[in-house]
């Protein structure tokens, strides 16, 4: 390596210690216009994308990440066509996106347009007014998953899809299952469901059946006191969880992902159910 070439280098690689990804990605950038196949090129190209994607800089992390995936082998779970997966897909490059989950090793359905198919359920850490929530989400693509559970922060909103990264960062355990938390990059397709708040009264039995009910249509319910505060440290550790649907002296708070017709009509078909113990206050929205 050149002398040139050594101290673009020791300048990338001090910024990125530090944490500065914007002289990082500079100072990796020089370093590649001057040495672009440079036999050490193919890390270099890798840790320029990647600290543009620490930036969230979509299209320079794309550019960037296509010259890194260019200089790998594809099939063999090379994080370089991860990266351009994700870059790709956060600016809705379908194309790209496709050849670069192909790249990586993953068989996707057949087509050539936003991806849209299952790939299991799993936790995402999305970003709030208050701070972060882990949600219940499935996941559509390598890099996006949809909202299933109702986000306790009213700017959050159940349905709603989010990018996220491809590393997990902690897991949550229900039983023998454990699922994988990853962490939101950033809001990809909003929600128009509203987060409404109800009294419901009936018994354990009861709430099961709202739960099914909602989740028939494609809605949800969730126990509006069920959250959990976590330090840091345990958030990202391994959480173990249980739904809880059993009322509080016959009573409970819910949060319902609903427009106020939809929830009213679901409300009222449900009590039908067992209209002796079935009840209900007036849903408002949050």
């Amino acid at each position: 390596m050149t002398t040139e070439a050594k101290a673009l280098y020791r300048r990338a690689r001090e910024a990125w210690e530090r944490e500065d990804w914007p002289a990082s990605v500079a100072a990796y950038e020089e370093l590649l216009a001057r040495f672009p196949d440079h036999r050490f090129s193919p890390a270099w190209w890798f840790d320029a994308a990647l600290a543009a994607k620490f930036l969230h800089d979509w299209p320079r992390a794309l550019r960037l990440g296509v010259e890194a995936a260019a200089r790998t082998e594809r099939g063999t779970e090379d994080p370089a066509f991860w990266n351009l997966g994700i870059a790709a897909t956060a600016l809705r490059d379908w194309p790209v996106a496709r050849d670069a989950w192909a790249g990586y090793g993953i068989d996707l359905p057949p087509g050539d347009g936003e991806i849209q198919a299952d790939f299991g359920v799993t936790c995402v850490r999305v970003s709030t007014a208050g701070g972060q929530e882990v949600v219940w989400a499935q996941r559509l693509c390598p890099a996006r998953a949809r909202v299933l559970s109702i986000p306790f922060s009213p700017d959050r909103r159940f349905g709603e899809v989010v990018l996220h990264d491809g590393a997990p960062n902690g897991e949550r355990v229900v039983g023998e299952d454990r699922f994988l938390v990853f962490d939101e990059l950033m809001p990809f397709t909003p929600s128009a469901i509203p987060t409404l708040s109800c009294v419901i009264r009936g018994e354990e039995a009861d709430f099961v059946a709202l739960s099914d009910v909602f989740d028939e249509f494609g809605l949800a319910v969730e126990p509006a006191d069920s959250g959990r505060t976590l330090c840091r440290c345990c958030s990202e550790g391994s959480v173990a969880t249980a739904r809880d649907l059993s009322p509080k002296d016959g009573e409970r708070q819910m949060l319902l992902a609903a427009s106020e017709e939809q929830a009213r009509t679901l409300l009222e078909l449900w009590v039908t159910g067992n209209p002796s113990a079935r009840s209900w206050s007036r849903p408002h929205v949050l």
